[in-house]
């Protein structure tokens, strides 16, 4: 465990629930900073319920290929604490994390606070004292209470697509939880959003109108459709041709072209076009349609190809089996292991019709991990247990000739999947 993880595990202690949506504590904690968060490089806010982590992945891309300097936010991490934080287009080192958290922590004098806000103004320290052209900040949970909904002023925003999920902190309709990620938005700040439900588009609408925000939308502002050699991306200015993303599925159409049009709306004088077609194409997130290639890889027999995605969700599901429909040419073998309170049922139904096997997993280490017999039960007993990622793969080697093999239906499995490819 690094310094800078050990100060986390040290701060579980200030409050206890792990979260407590609020916006007060956080204000008056970067108060006592000296507003940190006034004093950043333009900020793209990212809310959403599925493809956050891959629009701030491609935002982040076109910045690079446009030879900024980039900040990114982002939540939860995969293997190690610091992938949450990148300093001007470097992961944060233990030793800059160590003296921010410990400097916040210092601040705040043992108040009540959760973790993800002291790791929030560490970030904004750090962001406010190290030089950047761009930061792209992801909201942990929600947008209207979020620690991140403190920024002032951003240079644009964006809302990804909104399903179902977190419905104990954010509500149990679509409409109420489009409600709670429409509360980024800002009067006269462009918020650009892609293909949504009717029900969540008609409250992000809503919303954009009672608070003055230029609302950009997929179909009205914008436009955003497959051509034979990737994409095209239009609106009122411009037609751009693009390359196939860089992320693999064709929901990442919608996430690529979101940060695209947030970008555009941003006035950013750095951004070209040739930075946005580079960035696309360049694209990379781990755990997002990623091909594994390491130890557990290797426990397969040649012919198989090994692959991870965090989707954990009924959006995430329904985005996995649109991708399924490109995979008929092989068997396809699903490796599932979920976290406690997780709609299961709804993340599975869209996945069983392509499934040729499917193995419920517990991994050791994984944070809440869903009992197997949970997992078994929400596939209708289709599943059988793994119960562990290597038994699993051991299973479909021994069984199997030919075929795919995606393990799915957690980021913190995902974290151990990765853990455990890497050796």
């Amino acid at each position: 465990m690094s310094r800078a993880e050990a100060i986390v595990e040290r701060l579980h202690a200030l409050h206890p629930k792990l979260i407590d949506l609020s916006l007060g504590r956080m204000e008056a904690l970067l108060a006592k900073l000296g507003h940190p968060e006034r004093k950043l490089p333009p900020v793209i806010h990212v809310a959403g319920t599925n493809g956050k982590g891959s629009t701030c992945a491609f935002l982040r891309a076109i910045g690079e290929a446009a030879g900024q300097r980039v900040h990114v936010y982002t939540s939860p991490h995969l293997v190690q604490f610091h992938e949450r934080i990148r300093l001007a287009g470097a992961y944060v080192t233990d030793e800059a994390l160590t003296a921010a958290l410990e400097e916040v922590e210092a601040v705040n004098a043992g108040a009540p606070i959760t973790v993800f806000e002291v790791t929030t103004a560490a970030a904004f320290v750090l962001f406010n004292r190290v030089p950047a052209d761009l930061l792209v900040l992801e909201v942990g949970l929600g947008g209207r209470l979020d620690a991140t909904n403190v920024v002032p002023r951003p240079a644009a925003s964006a809302i990804t697509s909104i399903s179902m999920d977190h419905m104990d902190f954010l509500g149990d309709t679509l409409g109420n939880i489009a409600a709670e990620k429409a509360g980024i938005m800002r009067a006269n700040v462009p918020c650009a959003t892609g293909a949504q439900a009717a029900e969540a588009l008609e409250v992000i609408s809503n919303t954009a109108r009672e608070r003055g925000a230029t609302l950009l939308r997929r179909g009205g502002e914008w436009f955003c459709d497959a051509t034979t050699n990737g994409l095209q991306y239009r609106d009122a200015a411009a037609v751009l041709s693009l390359p196939p993303p860089g992320l693999i599925g064709p929901h990442q159409a919608d996430n690529a072209c979101i940060a695209i049009a947030a970008l555009r709306a941003a006035g950013l004088p750095w951004l070209s076009d040739a930075a946005i077609v580079r960035g696309i194409a360049s694209a990379t997130w781990p755990a997002r349609l990623q091909r594994l290639e390491g130890r557990l890889s290797a426990l397969l027999p040649n012919g198989f190809s090994l692959w991870l995605d965090g989707g954990h969700n009924a959006g995430a599901g329904q985005a996995l089996a649109q991708h399924f429909t490109a995979w008929r040419d092989q068997p396809l073998h699903l490796v599932i292991g979920m976290k406690q309170g997780k709609a299961s049922a709804e993340f599975l139904r869209p996945l069983l019709p392509f499934a040729t096997s499917l193995h419920a997993v517990a991994e050791p280490g994984q944070h809440l991990a869903m009992p197997v017999a949970d997992i078994i039960a929400a596939s209708g007993g289709i599943a059988e247990p793994g119960p562990t990622i290597t038994e699993a793969l051991g299973k479909i080697a021994a069984t199997a000739k030919l075929g795919r093999v995606l393990i799915a239906g957690s980021l913190y499995l995902a974290g151990e999947v990765l853990k455990a490819d890497l050796g």
